[in-house]
């Protein structure tokens, strides 16, 4: 059997891309057997490569959802006034779980010792960018700061220069910042699927559809392609053809 054997194979498949890819991948292992047992010299699927899956779109969730999670966190106490922080900021700058439990407390204050309007954030690669704090996320951090921080300190973690912190006073983890946004989100009585990704695909989503430019979006969100950005507006596409066909009209016959 040679490489034109499978490409022609692959080419007789039906299916989705990603079922074709699976049964591919089928062929490929079953080749590396037989070269494994001495049976064929060459594995000749090796360089056949089948369709690319298209790109799936980010589900958002709507305003009015992000609003009642952000609602529901609403206690005084150090632990909802951190939650509400560790929120408004996912959202509010559309930063990754992992940069948001890798900044440290000098990345939100300005030169003058007051809580900036900008965050600084150091994303893959670690490439640092600076994203703008809404007035939300920026109220919330200080409210934190100033009256819940410290109470999560504990002695053998007072040194840590970690912005959010864990009930043990250490650095709040990517698994912690799960379980925090799953908790709130069960308490709001949101349904809807929801992860620290779905924030910031909501974010992106929210600001295209606000008239946001697509380059200044990719520059917030740290994207090193603006094709990958792109993506968001065939969201915000999706949803105005809902809205037309539901409310013009003569959009249906």
């Amino acid at each position: 059997m040679t490489a034109a054997h499978v490409e022609g194979f692959a080419r007789d498949l039906t299916g989705s891309a990603r079922t074709v890819q699976r049964r591919l991948s089928a062929v490929r292992s079953f080749h590396a057997f037989l070269v494994d047992d001495d049976r064929v010299g060459a594995n000749p699927s090796l360089g056949v490569s089948g369709p690319s899956s298209p790109a799936r779109l980010p589900k958002a969730l709507g305003v009015g959802v992000i609003q009642q999670l952000l609602d529901s966190v609403s206690g005084d106490d150090p632990v909802s006034l951190r939650d509400r922080a560790l929120l408004e900021v996912l959202y509010g700058t559309g930063a990754r779980v992992s940069e948001v439990v890798g900044l440290a407390v000098d990345d939100v204050y300005g030169a003058d010792g007051s809580t900036s309007d900008l965050l600084r954030v150091v994303g893959k690669g670690d490439k640092e960018r600076v994203v703008p704090l809404g007035s939300h996320a920026r109220a919330a951090l200080e409210a934190y700061l100033t009256r819940a921080r410290a109470a999560l300190i504990s002695p053998r973690t007072r040194a840590t220069a970690s912005l959010f912190l864990g009930s043990r006073g250490g650095p709040l983890s990517r698994q912690s910042v799960w379980m925090i946004l799953s908790t709130r989100a069960h308490k709001a009585g949101i349904v809807e699927p929801l992860s620290p990704h779905t924030l910031r695909h909501s974010c992106a989503t929210h600001l295209i559809a606000g008239g946001a430019d697509i380059r200044v979006v990719q520059e917030l969100l740290g994207h090193q392609s603006v094709q990958t950005t792109q993506i968001y507006t065939k969201v915000t596409i999706d949803s105005l053809r809902d809205v037309y066909y539901t409310s013009h009209p003569r959009a249906r016959s």
